[in-house]
């Protein structure tokens, strides 16, 4: 059995769309390019043929992991994301201890990631030492450069 893995009504519901997106239109696309390459003849020289079923299974391989990240995902909706102690979902204000700087930053499942838009996953080194965390609480990250400490100063939805 798959771990179940946290993710965010919002990003739960992205996922399902680009699923749907693949298996409506891309594997559409991906068929039609199949069948206009067999139409050049010979397939065993034939390189618009190799590359669409490559592309193929590329597609179905990324719809068969989308399928098991969405039958494994348990949903964290926005009621259950508590305020006293940091979980996915909850908005964070941590600020390095040796540092003045605030940063903000949204504790997501490992699916919907994404550092430049200020989403860190719940496994990563700052997202699972911040876990069950209070404001004024301190944890530690080790880091490439040495331990980092860092301090909650808010908790949020």
């Amino acid at each position: 059995m798959a771990e179940k893995k946290h993710m965010s009504r919002e990003g739960y519901e992205k996922l399902e769309q680009e699923l749907a997106y693949l298996i409506t239109v891309r594997r559409a696309e991906v068929a039609q390019k199949l069948k206009e390459a067999r139409a050049f003849g010979d397939l065993s020289e034939n390189a618009e043929y190799d590359e669409a079923k490559n592309e193929q299974g590329i597609l179905e391989a990324t719809i068969a992991e989308m399928e098991n990240t969405i039958a494994n995902a348990e949903v964290v909706d926005n009621d259950r994301i508590s305020t006293n102690e940091v979980g996915v979902g909850s908005t964070i204000e941590i600020k390095r201890t040796d540092r003045d700087k605030i940063e903000k930053v949204k504790i997501v499942g490992t699916t919907e990631a994404n550092p430049s838009e200020g989403k860190i996953s719940d496994d990563s080194p700052i997202g699972q030492a911040a876990m069950k965390k209070k404001v004024g609480e301190v944890f530690t990250v080790e880091a490439p450069v040495g331990e980092l400490q860092f301090e909650v100063i808010s908790i949020s939805k």
